[in-house]
């Protein structure tokens, strides 16, 4: 039966999408906040966890959306002009009306830009944690201090303290530059998009102590609450949909105060997707993506492989518009005419010398991410092998971790999936196998007690094909793939950025 409410709350959302991009703002908002009851409904009931996670994250969607309209209702306008199509995306309203009259907004070159920059945009959250990034404890301290501490102490920062704006990551390829980038999104992620709890208090005489969907923890006094002394959490950002339990159903109720939850957008893009064939776009792709992080922010901008968007100036090969692309990145940085303390710039580069001093100048911190020292491989080796069977002991990954010395993350990466093959390629070879006690065939030794002469193309003819499991891999597996690795990084590429720490940078 409660599959009827999610069919009825994708009814109503289409609807609301319908009036939602014809500018029909009055009938969009009810329309959304009957799809979210609906939803509501619906999240009481399932049970798969994956159903429930896409819903909420729907839900959330949806719940932003409405707010946004339901904002530009009560300043007295008809809506925010046109969403080029996006109203079924969590986007903030675009540019309000001008005068009242209906025909401000976004004009139909910056939709397409956005449009663009939005299908660019990495969004999918990764799964990164700091105990995943093995050493670079430095970098880790000075990038929690720019993520975390700003939005989870606020008071921390007072006077002229403020958090890092901008920082550039550079080292040998494979050194994980772009995992710790990711590892900061997913930090940023877990710390201001958790759940929490609604404390226990009286809402127009009605008990609450029910959980809120991504709900942020937020000091807020609830209007009409008779007798409360609690504050409540809630989901919104604005004064007017605060979303309670009473009677058994989910209601958004009016708050006194303008909320912010605590989460970090993270708009990860490569250096090409910010260069356009036409004149002059390149430059507003970069204005508009800066324009995007701002209207989400605190958010998070990274952008990989930044020397090749930001090479020296007045270069024999620089084009016009390679000049204007940095131009307008240098402006954009310097945040003039704009307030970015809650925009963070993470950028990436293999070759730090290549790029312009200007834009170099713009970086807080310039972070060297070296080749893994010994320990750090050994934490690698155990990460990347994860819960593969093995018989690999504590002095066997000490070993591995001294015997790649040079080797950079990547290598080690690429090392482990080569083993990982190695066990597979005994099973096709193997000319004898002996029977487990669940069942098993396992490859083994004509000597091994039980061993029968067979191949494993002969038991997968005799239907034992699903029987059939790889050897658990060993210490002479990977010997016999770092017999045959090589490091990736040259001893000249670590002197050049080594001379760079010493001139520019600081160590990771």
């Amino acid at each position: 039966m409660y599959s009827n409410f999610k069919e009825q709350a994708i009814e109503y959302v289409k609807q609301a999408v319908q009036e939602d991009n014809a500018g029909n703002y009055n009938k969009a908002f009810p329309l959304y906040m009957n799809a979210l009851e609906y939803f509501k409904t619906h999240l009481k009931y399932e049970k798969n966890p994956k159903i429930r996670e896409a819903i909420t994250q729907k839900f959330t969607e949806y719940l932003r959306r409405a707010e946004e309209i339901r904002a530009v209702l009560d300043e007295g306008g008809s809506g925010p002009g046109s969403n080029g199509g996006d109203a079924a995306v969590a986007t903030r309203p675009k540019s309000k009306p001008k005068d009242g009259g209906g025909e401000g907004g976004e004009d139909a070159e910056q939709s397409k830009l956005r449009a663009g920059l939005n299908s660019a945009i990495v969004r999918e959250k990764p799964n990164v944690k700091w105990t995943d990034v093995a050493g670079l404890e430095s970098a880790k301290q000075a990038l929690q201090e720019a993520v975390i501490l700003p939005v989870k102490y606020p008071q921390f920062f007072t006077g002229k303290r403020r958090p890092w704006r901008a920082f550039l990551l550079y080292g040998p390829p494979g050194t994980g530059k772009s995992y710790l980038a990711k590892a900061v999104a997913t930090e940023a992620d877990s710390t201001f998009f958790s759940y929490a709890w609604l404390p226990s208090f009286f809402f127009n005489g009605f008990l609450i102590s029910e959980r809120i969907p991504f709900a942020a923890k937020a000091s807020v006094q609830v209007l009409s609450c008779k007798g409360a002394t609690e504050s409540c959490f809630t989901v919104s950002k604005l004064a007017s949909l605060c979303w309670a339990f009473i009677h058994g159903s989910w209601k958004h109720v009016m708050t006194k105060k303008k909320l912010f939850p605590f989460y970090l957008p993270t708009l990860s893009v490569s250096s090409s997707d910010l260069v356009s064939k036409w004149m002059g776009e390149s430059e507003k792709l970069v204005s508009n993506l800066f324009e995007m992080a701002r209207e989400s922010s605190p958010s998070i901008i990274f952008v990989d492989e930044i020397d090749s968007l930001c090479g020296q100036r007045g270069e024999g090969n620089e084009s016009e518009a390679s000049r204007r692309i940095k131009t307008e990145l240098l402006v954009q940085m310097q945040g003039v005419g704009h307030s970015d303390d809650k925009v963070l710039v993470l950028a990436a580069t293999n070759t730090p010398y290549a790029l312009d001093q200007a834009i170099r100048r713009r970086f807080d911190k310039r972070i060297y991410i070296p080749l893994p020292e010994a320990k750090a491989r050994q934490h690698m080796f155990k990460v990347h092998l994860g819960d593969t069977p093995h018989n690999l002991t504590e002095s066997d990954f000490e070993y591995l971790g001294l015997k790649t010395e040079g080797f950079s993350g990547s290598d080690v990466s690429v090392c482990v999936k080569d083993v990982l093959f190695e066990p597979v390629r005994k099973t096709q070879d193997a000319m004898f196998f002996f029977k487990s006690r669940d069942g098993t065939w396992i490859p083994c030794g004509p000597r091994q007690p039980g061993a029968i002469q067979t191949t494993m193309q002969d038991l997968a003819a005799k239907g034992l094909a699903e029987k059939i499991i790889p050897p658990p891999i060993t210490r002479t597996d990977f010997e016999k793939v770092l017999a045959r690795q090589r490091p990736t990084v040259s001893k000249s590429d670590l002197d050049v950025h080594e001379r760079f720490t010493q001139e520019f940078g600081e160590e990771g």
